[in-house]
């Protein structure tokens, strides 16, 4: 895999706190109705588009995974943690986990209807968006439908424990318009960005980003 401490790194980190991690995320999504919203717009356009397959990349414990394969689209799973795959195995056998990278999928060319990064594009170093969003490109079909979510902000955050264990992870905030402009040098077609305000715990607003593969790319 390419740049392999900053992978290793982060996957090490999500290993030690797989456990804790997905018992902070348990009920979660209960209180996100937005992103519920925004994830069942993305699936009926994945539905318009033929129905292929749908990667959930950077999918920690599987509980959004789940909740595509709620909306009907047959979902799948792709993690660099293996201790997190191997929690979302546990919790969802009905569903298919993998461990990879977002740097370099093992998927054939134009072989997903869909591909959703929630909240997973944060830990990619800002100077290697342009290889991920070539790499989704890469992947998905004529049509295909993408979706992204990340926090909003300019900053470059590190966090050495978490849960009281000894981690080693960057958090990398996202500006929306800088996405976009990067989604489009990629070849994507932009539909729709959503930015919503601090809620709850949140420290920053939140954002979204929905584009597609040109049908004709």
């Amino acid at each position: 895999m390419p740049d392999a401490s900053f992978l290793a790194a982060t996957r090490d980190s999500y290993d030690t706190m797989a456990v804790d991690y997905t018992e902070w995320l348990r009920t979660d999504m209960d209180g996100r109705p937005l992103d519920r919203a925004l994830l069942a717009a993305f699936a009926e356009a994945v539905q318009a588009n033929g129905n292929d397959p749908v990667a959930d990349v950077g999918c920690g414990p599987g509980r959004v995974t789940i909740l595509l394969h709620r909306l009907g689209l047959d979902a799948f799973g792709i993690d660099l943690s293996p201790g997190m795959v191997a929690l979302a195995r546990e919790t969802y056998p009905q569903l298919r986990f993998e461990v990879g990278s977002m740097l370099a999928l093992d998927l054939p060319d134009a072989s997903l209807g869909g591909l959703l990064a929630y909240y997973s594009v944060i830990h990619v170093p800002w100077h290697r968006r342009p290889e991920v969003f070539a790499e989704f490109h890469r992947v998905l079909a004529p049509g295909g439908q993408l979706m992204l979510a990340f926090q909003v902000g300019d900053d470059r955050l590190h966090r050495d424990e978490a849960f009281g264990k000894p981690i080693c992870v960057d958090w990398y905030r996202q500006q929306p318009d800088e996405v976009t402009a990067l989604l489009r040098g990629a070849g994507f077609d932009l539909w729709a960005t959503v930015v919503k305000e601090r809620e709850g715990t949140e420290t920053t607003p939140q954002g979204f980003v929905l584009a597609r593969k040109p049908a004709g790319a």
